[in-house]
């Protein structure tokens, strides 16, 4: 039986990372363990990683936000001598299927996306502390710090060799972050890119590759006087208390079927499908920031997210045949809308507001889903808010219309609120029902029916759904629906997808996940690149890759 990826762990498991809270500074120590790779097969040497050391690393990110709000700055550096980080381990990368790297590649980058907005989004800024060497993925993880200090002396560097090295890119968003965060100059940029041994001391600040350069006897002590510094001026407010991320309620059933709290996910591994259904809130929302303090991770809001969250990453890793994700929804609307409109209202208060950009994160990572995803809006659902969201993260949506014989639950309605209008951007800054239309006029026409619920013939109306059906057809149109989509090629499919669920304007994060999607997924499958005698295959032998020189 193939491994199961848990992406749930916290600080008593971690192996690879270690954190020191000094009041408003957190200092974050990457300490790999050669002997703690995810799979069998190699080992983590010089600070290299693998998708547990990211999960790890997500875990870090998550409960820093969470747990340890009073943190207003992060200083990321190596517990180890001579190097800070070797980058993705490039025998986990030669043995891992082309699926597998592709996803852990996805994964890294959604996880560099989270500390890198931690200090918009939360207040918390990172400082990349840089002694040694960090090439490849080491400088990737410097790169999504907000700040960069490079040590100066003789063995210290920041590289980007995997095109020379390995015939592949830097796949968690190298290439991007220096020419549009970095803004490093076109033709420099292609030197940096093409010299294994990277680049060091003042001519990295010259080039714009780090912030700064320090020598290497006051290293240390500037690092913390810099972090003490953006610590005073951090307008986030001191002494807040965190919560603690409780684990995950969760049952993995045999049929690959799991259910959490608020979470259930059905597998039907015949057809290629998941159906994912989301349980709106029982209880009332919060009645102050004292009750969300004191509810913590067990309020609906957080809870559903940190399960839809969980569930969306195992679908990904561990259910790679499962083609077409099914989003489903049951309970009633208005409690999901006075939950997320207690969260707006309090957006002042931290942990309304962490828990808002979490759910922009989640919402995030379904639009970065490579499934194809539709949503049903059934009787009885709750596409509020929030929940709403999926309806326009789905490729399709279907809606029931009118009453159903013997069916008593409430006509399905979708209920546009004030968090469907910017709570939630996506990659590319606009809201979804913006990317959806692209037209200023349509949104503003459905803006009009915010607060209230929209039935399906004026869903279908205002154009937020893609059909509606009545008892009569509803069964037959959906499945067939579903058969027909379960059909197609998958690698058709996610190109297809990828292209038509990021229209309007390009953003540094979309074309971040956009050359992910596209061209690391082809050199990924290239014999320059995997083949026998290709480089990631002789990546240490001494000999190097034999290259096709044809371009194409």
């Amino acid at each position: 039986m193939t491994k199961v990826i848990d992406f749930q762990t916290d600080p008593t498991k971690y192996r690879h990372w270690r954190v020191d809270y000094d009041g408003e500074i957190a200092n974050l120590y990457m300490d790999v363990d050669e002997t703690g790779g995810l799979f069998d097969g190699y080992e983590l040497k010089l600070n290299s990683y693998d998708l547990g050391v990211d999960i790890e690393l997500a875990d870090v990110v998550q409960r820093m936000r969470f747990e340890h709000p009073e943190v207003k700055v992060v200083v990321m550096q190596s517990g180890k001598d001579k190097v800070f980080c070797a980058g993705a381990n490039i025998r986990m990368l030669g043995g891992a299927s082309h699926a597998h790297k592709v996803n852990f590649c996805k994964f890294t980058n959604e996880t560099r996306n989270t500390f890198e907005a931690a200090e918009a989004d939360s207040g918390q800024k990172y400082i990349a502390a840089v002694k040694g060497a960090c090439a490849g993925g080491g400088y990737e993880l410097a790169l999504a710090c907000n700040y960069i200090m490079l040590t100066n002396d003789s063995a210290s560097s920041v590289a980007l060799p995997e095109v020379p090295l390995l015939a592949v890119l830097p796949g968690t968003g190298g290439l991007t972050r220096v020419t549009d965060k970095r803004k490093m100059r076109r033709d420099l940029a292609d030197v940096f890119c093409t010299l294994e041994e990277g680049i060091k001391g003042q001519r990295a600040v010259d080039w714009r590759l780090v912030d700064e350069v320090v020598a290497n006897s006051k290293f240390d002590e500037t690092v913390q006087e810099r972090a003490r510094e953006f610590a005073a001026r951090s307008a986030k407010p001191s002494g807040l208390k965190g919560i603690e991320l409780t684990p995950l309620t969760r049952t993995l059933g045999e049929d690959g079927s799991l259910v959490y709290s608020t979470v259930e996910v059905a597998i039907d591994r015949d057809s290629g499908r998941a159906t994912v259904t989301i349980t709106g809130p029982q209880d009332d929302a919060p009645d102050s920031t004292e009750t969300l303090q004191r509810q913590g991770a067990e309020t609906w809001t957080l809870r559903a997210a940190r399960e839809l969250d969980d569930a969306l990453l195992h679908l990904r890793l561990n259910e790679r045949q499962v083609g077409l994700v099914v989003f489903r929804t049951q309970g009633d609307p208005e409690k999901v809308a006075e939950h997320e409109a207690f969260l707006l209202e309090n957006s002042e208060f931290w942990l309304a507001n962490e828990i808002t950009q979490y759910w922009k994160r989640v919402l995030k990572r379904v639009d970065m889903t490579s499934r194809s995803l539709v949503a049903l809006v059934e009787h009885g659902s709750c596409f509020a808010g929030m929940l709403a969201e999926l309806l326009w993260a789905s490729d399709r949506g279907y809606m029931m219309l009118e009453e159903f014989e013997g069916d008593n639950r409430p006509l399905a309605t979708v209920t546009l609120t004030e968090g469907n209008f910017g709570a939630y951007p996506m990659g590319n800054d606009l809201t979804r029902l913006a990317n959806r239309f692209q037209n200023e006029d349509q949104v503003a026409r459905a803006e009009q029916h915010k607060g209230s619920p929209i039935e399906a013939e004026q869903a279908e109306e205002l154009g937020l759904v893609t059909y509606a059906f009545d008892d009569i057809d509803w069964e037959d149109e959906v499945r067939i629906f579903l058969e027909e989509r379960a059909s197609f090629s998958p690698d058709a499919m996610t190109g297809m997808e990828a292209n038509l669920r990021f229209a309007g304007p390009e953003t540094m994060e979309t074309r971040i996940f956009g050359r992910l999607t596209a061209w690391q997924n082809w050199i990924f499958q290239r014999p320059n690149a995997v083949g026998p005698d290709g480089a990631l295959q002789r990546y240490g032998s001494g000999i190097r890759g034999e290259y096709n020189m044809e371009r194409v």
